[in-house]
């Protein structure tokens, strides 16, 4: 199998803004949005209503062959190709998420179930990854602080805890020798961060239901963070009172902070992060861009971190 470099894809190969939006009205238009049948577990589609966010950006979108070959997903093998060859054993239907800890009203729901609770919102952002190289996705999700809501959290609980799926069968990654990561996946956020606007439980991009190799069939989306708080395959989610641990963080903390806020001030110990390159946009010779801090969303969550050391807390 052939795994195109990023220096191999052309511009002309981006899908264009006014055929992406074109083909929104084709499937259901403003009214609703039909994603594919595998998001329901009795094999029926799911019908959602999509409303466009005024958080979207008007930015050039990452073509969908990028999108959905380009990935880190460590549980699939550490070569950016891996998981769209090999996350196909994954299967993702039916699926529960937990949600336990500190809240009035836990539960285990299926995917479905928090769909037609949540109004659905299509939101294009901008994801960055820590190697330097960003895309532009059209997220299909809807906000986290919906289900929060939901759940009632109590008043001790400071910190939403996340895991991901551990299924050695179905994710080739998990059976090495030398484990990349301690397993299973988590990561973590503040209550607050988790309340904004901008994040998002995924479950969908480019009006289709998300791919295994991108997280299927639910992910979290938080844009102005680098790509790894991004934990895909959502099986727990938990509501405690102390910071919980986060797997690169416990992996290497002198490297992956805990916030792990877009700071191009701050350089990785490896690597400077003042400039990311686009995939798609040329070779690797191509100019990089400016890392805007907060990945351009400091308007909406500066003051989350008002008052802290943004070089300390990274």
């Amino acid at each position: 199998m052939l795994i195109r470099r990023p220096a191999d894809i052309l511009p002309s190969e981006i899908t264009p803004r006014s055929v992406y939006l074109n083909r929104r009205q084709l499937l259901g238009g403003a009214a609703g949005l039909a994603l594919a049948a595998g998001l329901s577990g009795r094999g029926q589609a799911a019908t959602l209503e999509t409303v466009k966010s005024p958080l979207s950006t008007d930015e050039k979108l990452t073509s969908l062959q990028d999108v959905t070959s380009y990935n880190n997903y460590y549980e699939f093998g550490v070569d950016k190709g891996a998981p769209a060859t090999y996350a196909k054993t994954l299967k993702t239907s039916p699926w529960t998420v937990k949600v336990d800890g500190l809240v009035g009203k836990p539960g285990e729901f299926s995917v479905e179930d928090l769909i037609k609770s949540s109004t659905l919102e299509e939101r294009i952002y901008r994801m960055r990854c820590v190697e330097g190289w960003s895309m532009v996705i059209p997220w299909d999700g809807f906000p986290l602080a919906d289900l929060i809501k939901r759940v009632e959290p109590l008043g001790n609980a400071k910190y939403v805890a996340f895991e991901t799926a551990y299924r050695p069968e179905e994710m080739p990654g998990l059976q090495s020798m030398f484990p990349v990561l301690d397993w299973p996946y988590v990561e973590g956020l503040r209550l607050d961060e988790a309340m904004n606007p901008l994040a998002i439980l995924a479950v969908g991009l480019y009006g289709e239901r998300l791919q295994n190799q991108n997280g299927a069939p639910i992910r979290l989306v938080v844009p102005w963070k680098y790509g790894f708080k991004g934990i895909k395959s959502i099986t727990r989610i938990s509501f405690v009172e102390k910071q919980p641990v986060t797997s690169w963080n416990k992996q290497a903390s002198d490297e992956y902070g805990f916030y792990a806020n877009v700071n191009p001030n701050v350089d990785h110990p490896r690597w400077s992060q003042a400039t990311e390159r686009r995939i798609g946009e040329g070779g690797l010779f191509v100019k990089r861009r400016p890392t805007l801090l907060f990945n351009g969303y400091a308007e909406q969550v500066a003051q989350l971190y008002s008052g802290m050391d943004l070089r300390k807390f990274y």
